[in-house]
């Protein structure tokens, strides 16, 4: 610094303005389908509007920036013309002339790196933490939204930061680079599968860094993805790492992690799910995959539970079932012992006299096909035939009005269930495996008391239950599925056993060759059943312990394999 000089001889900050743009980077200014070739005049002006901004970028005075903001303004009006006459679509050319980027409190509907920053060749770096909505919210406005911009990564059920994630690959030079941190779900969620299939047609993947839970601050786990612009010419391989439990957020330094515990992840195929794997985990999983069928092809079916839109209404105890069946007996047609997913224990349940006032979508008539909105003839003949239960549901009236504001009342009656498991619901009635979808570990249990259960809880109906619950509830399934399937963590031990992810698992076939190991299992399995049933406090921990063995025989582990599983089951 020069004391002798005015501030020193610090040069003050250029005006910014045009340097920052605040715009839906997603959506694009239409242009003709054939751009004409620029004209004279055309080149002129905008050789003139990118000049006055240059001019802009260093003036002084409050005088000479608002000369060069109305030059600005009269410039992009002729341009607009300009464009207009060579066949431009006229929303477009007047958005060009509207688009005020000195006005620091507005945001353009709409991005276009040439008209905003006249880069034509796209940008060397892009970098983001785009916002996570999934597009199917506040019914689906988001994905109506951007599904007409045809983007190859867009599926109704996804995520708009996919979108992201192609838009700025578009956006980049050849050979530029994009580096975004994001939630890790689009690595093994269905709705990534078309992101990463863009990825691997469309980039040069460099580095992956996993961040798992407790990292940042944030309500999803999340990762760093690192990959350049360019076809790749073949399928490489990627710097990557997951942060576990070893490193120390608070004096730990993260490139220093990804160095230390970096491996070369093999760039999967098309369709593939993205997990960073040393050699030893990878050849694991391919043996899992080789040993075992996704549970989707097995004779089985995973369903959700019952979505009720207002529990208080519809879960109802012991004495109010009593009192409304003394008010009329025909409430106990409807009422169904009900399961949440707290109930649910490791082969047990602590069933807590709960049911369920089952009432579908326009409940009595709701076998008629040709009702198709809320039905004023159900609603009477529920308030006739079911008079006790009506009342009861008439008190919560105004709450069950104001559930799914687009359905209820519109598609279906305000005292029916919000999620009725219309097309399923005869499958509570049978054998089947329940599940609590979000836990630590697993809690899979065999349902031979027809319960019915709420949204927070999966079912599984079909052949060999006994079978399928003892792999479920094994130390193996919870390592490969948390590891492998699970489309990420959730906290720092939790699990979430979607059913997306749970059909993928392979499961051994049953068949001769292993025949004796699957009566083993099962019968150990029953041998549990029965323990729990008689006494819930049992412990089971010598049967499991044999039965996490014999899953290992069934997926033919190697003792370094089945090392790898123990050491580290969270």
């Amino acid at each position: 610094m020069d004391n002798s000089q005015e501030n020193r001889g610090v040069r003050p900050l250029p005006n910014l303005e045009t340097k920052f743009v605040a715009a839906n980077t997603l959506l694009s200014v239409e242009k003709p389908a054939q751009l004409p070739i620029r004209s004279p005049q055309v080149i002129n002006v905008e050789d003139e509007l990118a000049d006055v901004r240059r001019k802009h970028f260093t003036a002084r005075t409050p005088q000479t920036k608002e000369k060069y903001r109305k030059l600005d303004r009269k410039l992009r009006e002729e341009l607009s013309g300009l464009l207009k006459r060579d066949g431009f679509p006229s929303e477009t050319t007047e958005k060009i002339a509207n688009w005020d980027l000195y006005d620091q409190n507005a945001a353009a509907d709409w991005f276009d790196s040439e008209w905003m920053f006249g880069i034509t060749d796209g940008f060397d770096v892009v970098i983001a933490n785009p916002p996570y909505f999934q597009l199917q919210k506040n019914g689906g406005k988001l994905g109506r939204l951007y599904e007409p911009s045809n983007f190859d990564s867009f599926t109704k059920t996804g995520d708009i930061y996919c979108l992201f994630y192609e838009k700025a690959n578009q956006l980049s030079r050849d050979g530029g680079h994009v580096c975004f941190i994001t939630s890790n779900k689009w690595m093994r969620a269905g709705y990534g599968k078309k992101l990463r299939d863009y990825l691997v047609q469309n980039t040069q993947p460099v580095q992956l860094l996993d961040m798992g839970p407790d990292v940042f601050e944030a309500t999803v786990d999340t990762n760093i993805l690192l990959f350049q612009s360019v076809i790749p010419e073949n399928r490489a391989t990627i710097k990557s790492a997951t942060i576990k439990s070893d490193f120390d957020k608070q004096a730990g330094n993260i490139a220093q992690y990804l160095n230390a515990n970096r491996t070369a992840m093999e760039i999967p195929a098309q369709g593939e799910q993205w997990a960073i794997l040393s050699p030893e985990e990878l050849a694991l999983k391919r043996k899992i995959e080789n040993v075992g069928i996704p549970l989707k092809e097995w004779d089985a079916k995973i369903n959700y539970g019952i979505k009720t839109g207002c529990n208080e209404a519809f879960v109802i105890d012991e004495s109010k079932r009593e009192e409304l069946v003394s008010q009329n007996p025909k409430s106990a047609e409807i009422m169904k012992p009900l399961l949440r997913g707290r109930d649910i224990r490791r082969y047990e349940v602590q069933w807590e006299g709960l049911y369920l006032l089952f009432l579908p979508w326009h409940f009595p008539l709701h076998g008629d096909p040709t009702i198709t909105g809320a039905s004023q003839e159900a609603e009477e003949m529920l308030r006739d035939c079911y008079s006790a239960v009506y009342n009861h549901l008439l008190q919560y009236q105004d709450r069950l009005r104001k559930r799914n504001r687009s359905e209820t009342g519109i598609r279906y009656e305000w005292y029916a269930l919000q999620r009725c498991a219309n097309t399923y619901y005869s499958e509570f009635d049978k054998e089947k495996i329940v599940w609590q979808e979000m836990v630590t570990r697993g809690t899979f249990f065999v349902d031979r008391n027809r319960f019915f259960s709420l949204d927070t809880t999966r079912i599984l109906t079909g052949k060999n239950l006994i079978y399928l619950v003892g792999i479920l509830n094994s130390r193996f399934f919870l390592f490969a599925f948390r590891n492998y399937y699970a489309g990420g963590h959730l906290g720092s031990r939790g699990v979430r056993f979607k059913s997306e992810f749970m059909k993928l698992f392979p499961i051994p076939p049953i068949a001769e060759v292993n025949q004796n190991l699957v009566h083993q299992l099962e019968t150990r399995v029953e041998r549990i059943l029965v323990a729990k049933h008689a006494n819930p406090d049992e412990d089971i921990t010598a049967l499991e312990k044999e039965i996490d063995q014999i899953v290992y025989s069934l997926y033919d582990l190697t003792p370094e394999e089945i090392a790898i599983v123990e050491e580290n089951i969270v």
